[in-house]
């Protein structure tokens, strides 16, 4: 393939074709406002359409590139993982066997509510107790208080009996917090955090948001818990240097974080944060796991009053704790936290018998919004996040952008997009140049398009290095008077001298 810039035609014209529109790119250091208001107009985009056509991975014949003037050479989608690391199994009561023990279970139910009730109430106001005109936040709990905090953890350990975990199945034993300043766990439910604030009192990192729920949010305090906002780049940067003060001193409890940032099933790892592997500070990490037949008590996709039902339903709920050798960063690890990170997730993968994915906090938002869109496949609609993430930059929320914009276009069952619905959204008219774009997204060459490849061709033209350079260019185009401002008027009339075929009412529809 030929060597392109940024003056290699736009578009593919046939000889047979007529010209439609004008248009000349400077690199930066060619790029005048005289040069480019004089010669914008005036040079006609010829390219031969066998000159953009590419094969991809599947060798399906593609049709040709309309991104080739920027220097993409096409892009490729890695196929789905089969694993659904979200779906909870269990979801509804079913089978002769549930119901009876559900009915047998009621009264059950109702005892271990009120000692669910009267813990979580003594638990509060000890904790209340504890904390009274204690100010000063950035050291650590006086060791008064934290006397006073084992009655709260007493009132944990009651919390897990009421819940049906009668008896705790352990394995292996925590290190000393001086050998092991961090620990990193799985995260299944919200039962693991209750049993390592029994177990452990250590500090963790949490959600600003859990600051706010009744009784939970007083009791995470008194664990010196740090604060981080995941969308917030400055509070991740502080949540990583609190993390660090802390494992650094002894004197504070050992640091607790679960690097998934979520929970899942348990039927894998999803990728890992990297809070926790930026300190280079030694790791124990643990897992935990759910043995279970009938009920599966992972806070997957399921809502969390019917989680707690079914488990006040159970006659007992099986947990098992694994403590696993610690993991010491190399020299070269202490400076590559992806690296440590990557180490700390194969042991713990192995130990569990799982893959890890690349899923991350993002696809459970994708799932969400799929679901609350009342898709019919919403699993179908995530994408293995950390790995758009590290490829394009792309973020969570971004993502979810575009998954609005695709959900706009009508996917069929199956999740996946027709040309007219994808033209009809974007406001696109039926041409050569808008099938072409459609052809670049339809890696599969299949006549439809599924939101995983309309994320991955819209996040590879986004970061195309030129691409930011032909958009500046095509606003100065629109900027006639040069006052950095494009009103309606000069919008209107670029288009007009561009696609000639535009009559008044789409122009305004574009403006």
């Amino acid at each position: 393939m030929a060597e392109l810039d940024l003056t290699s035609p736009l578009l593919s014209s046939p000889s047979s074709y007529q010209p439609q529109t004008v248009l000349t790119v400077y690199d930066d250091q060619d790029y005048e406002p005289s040069n480019l208001q004089s010669s914008l107009p005036t040079t006609i985009l010829h390219q031969n359409h066998n000159h953009g056509r590419t094969h991809n991975e599947n060798g399906h014949h593609s049709s040709p590139n309309p991104y080739e003037f920027l220097r993409s050479g096409g892009f490729s989608v890695p196929a789905s993982t089969t694993v659904d690391p979200f779906r909870n199994e269990t979801p509804f009561i079913s089978g002769i066997y549930e119901v009876i023990k559900i009915v047998l279970c009621l009264p059950i139910a109702l005892a271990r509510l009120v000692l669910f009730g009267a813990s979580l109430v003594v638990g509060y106001m000890a904790t209340k107790v504890a904390l009274a005109g204690w100010r000063d936040k950035q050291n650590p709990m006086p060791k008064w208080r934290c006397r006073l905090m084992w009655v709260t953890r007493v009132c944990a350990r009651f919390i897990l009996f009421s819940f049906g975990y009668h008896w705790i199945r352990r394995k292996g034993k925590p290190a000393p917090r001086e050998i092991a300043p961090v620990v990193v766990s799985n995260h299944v439910s919200y039962i693991e955090p209750i049993f390592y604030f029994y177990e452990l009192f250590p500090t963790i990192v949490a959600s600003e948001s859990h600051d706010s729920i009744p009784f939970v949010g007083t009791i995470i305090r008194a664990m010196q818990v740090i604060y981080v906002n995941r969308f917030s780049p400055t509070s991740r940067k502080n949540a990583v240097n609190e993390i660090k003060r802390r494992a650094s001193c002894n004197v504070f409890p050992r640091v607790l974080l679960f690097p998934e940032g979520t929970t899942t099933n348990g039927k894998a790892l999803i990728s890992f944060q990297l809070g926790a592997f930026i300190a280079g500070h030694p790791i124990q990490p643990i897992i935990v796991r759910y043995p279970h037949v009938h009920f599966d008590q992972s806070w997957g996709f399921i809502s969390l009053p019917k989680l707690m039902f079914r488990m006040f339903t159970q006659f007992h709920n099986f947990m098992e704790v694994e403590y696993l050798p610690l993991i010491m960063p190399s020299d070269h690890q202490k400076q590559n936290a992806v690296r440590f990170a990557e180490r700390t997730g194969r042991a713990m993968a192995s130990a569990l018998n799982v893959v890890q994915t690349s899923h991350s906090y993002g696809d459970l938002m994708l799932l969400m919004k799929a679901a609350q869109l009342q898709q019919d496949k919403p699993w179908s609609y995530m994408v293995e996040m950390a790995r758009i993430e590290s490829l394009y930059h792309i973020s969570s929320l971004e993502a979810v952008d575009f998954l609005d914009k695709f959900l706009s276009m009508n996917p069929d069952p199956s999740g996946c997009v027709k040309p007219h619905d994808f033209l009809r959204v974007l406001q696109l008219k039926a041409c050569t140049l808008s099938e072409e774009i459609f052809g670049f997204l339809d890696v599969e060459k299949n006549g439809s398009i599924t939101f995983k490849q309309f994320l991955f061709g819209s996040a590879h033209v986004l970061k195309l290095p030129l691409f930011r350079q032909a958009c500046e260019l095509a606003f100065a185009e629109c900027d006639t008077d040069g006052d950095n401002f494009c009103t309606k008027k000069e919008l209107a009339d670029v288009l007009r001298h561009t696609f000639r075929e535009l009559d008044d009412d789409e122009v305004k529809k574009r403006n």
